[in-house]
């Protein structure tokens, strides 16, 4: 094992092993791989024609000669293959185009009802994804896979959603199947909070590998980050905070998270209906409504203390719509973390509101697609071109 700019390179047993060192965006010559790797140069060369055949890597110049004709560098091409990140809320869709090095090159957003089921809703996204594709003038042949991020509990493995309470006519319903009608590539599902995490990660957070990302809107969940990778748990439910019951000492049942700091729950304290209420009435310099903001961070708080002593993340990302509506909500929370976790666990905390912005989530998406088509154990599977 060999350090490379900061990450350890694995012994290159594949094309796919050698192609993760160069994901780095160095560019190196067949000897400098040659070094990195304890692999001759001939088997180099010919886990680089590999990849050159399936367009993933591409010559980037001439390093300085000792002597001699001066070598070749090769350079992973990110711009080579494309995937799409989708991110649907429950009134609010994104859609991106990224290349394989995670960058953005076309998005589009909408308000849309994710109530209206889900083939009016999927069938917007795809039509969104294929038109940004002709906006960059590429087609369905350079993408690799379509991320998608949905707003209830999903089973990863399947891409299934399973009983997600704010999405009438989604349970069961198989996602992966209708985007492949359209768009003929793989297709992975995750719940929306896992791929804000990725998201998160990606933009603002790259060097913490141990990072929650809390949203708390319509509903509370956490996307847990834990040696760099999402935790998924065994079935997909980890991170589902809004059904943990915040402790009650005087023998009264005690109410899920969700029920009370959720953006609806907020909202009817005020008088008003929805998070997007809550979020006018903070604007609007609404004394009250600051104060119940802030409860409701004292109120995620409570649950976040334990998560902190469990799992000791390095950063707490606070994202969602009420995070939107200013301070009041992360100061609720880290009034009562800092005060109720262990010290060893706070002494380098970092509790933070997201900076990723609305990309965030299908970026996340399509950094999603991008681990699994990417794993050097899928490098076979991508066509030559």
């Amino acid at each position: 094992m060999v350090t490379v700019t900061g990450r350890t390179a694995p012994r290159a047993a594949s094309a796919g092993d050698l192609l993760q060192i160069l994901r780095d965006g160095v560019p190196r010559t067949k000897a400098e791989i040659a070094a990195l790797t304890g692999l001759s140069r001939s088997t180099v060369a010919t886990r680089i024609d590999a990849l050159l055949a399936r367009g993933l890597v591409e010559p980037a110049g001439e390093a300085v000669s000792s002597g001699g004709r001066p070598p070749s560098r090769i350079a992973f091409a990110a711009a080579s293959r494309l995937v799409i990140g989708i991110d649907l809320g429950a009134t609010h869709g994104v859609v991106a185009i990224a290349d394989l090095a995670g960058g953005i090159l076309a998005e589009s957003s909408a308000a849309i009802r994710i109530t209206d089921g889900p083939e009016s809703v999927l069938d917007w996204a795809c039509t969104e994804a294929l038109a940004l594709l002709h906006q960059v003038s590429r087609d369905v042949a350079d993408v690799l896979g379509v991320g998608v991020g949905l707003p209830g509990p999903v089973e990863h493995s399947t891409g299934l959603p399973v009983n997600p309470p704010i999405m009438p006519g989604w349970d069961r319903f198989d996602v992966p199947a209708f985007i492949r009608s359209r768009i003929p590539v793989t297709v992975l599902v995750d719940n929306d909070v896992n791929i804000l995490a990725l998201g998160e990660h990606a933009v603002s957070w790259p060097d913490s590998d141990e990072l929650i990302f809390v949203k708390v809107s319509t509903g509370v969940g956490a996307g847990i980050i834990m040696g760099g990778e999402i935790q998924r748990g065994a079935r997909g439910s980890a991170g589902d905070l809004g059904h943990l019951r915040l402790p009650i000492s005087d023998g009264t049942d005690a109410p899920d998270l969700e029920d009370i700091a959720g953006g609806p729950a907020i909202a009817a304290r005020l008088g008003g209906a929805t998070s997007s209420d809550v979020v006018e009435s903070v604007r609007a310099g609404d004394p009250e409504a600051f104060d119940a903001v802030r409860q409701a961070g004292r109120d995620v708080g409570e649950v976040l203390s334990g998560v902190v002593n469990l799992l000791n993340p390095s950063v707490i990302v606070i994202g969602g719509s009420i995070a939107r509506a200013g301070e009041h909500l992360i100061a609720g929370v880290r009034e009562v973390v800092y005060r109720r976790s262990i010290p060893l666990a706070t002494q380098d905390l970092a509790i933070v509101t997201s900076r990723g912005g609305e990309s965030a989530g299908a970026l996340g998406a399509a950094i999603m697609v991008i681990g699994a088509a990417l794993a050097p154990e899928a490098i076979d599977e991508i066509p030559a071109r």
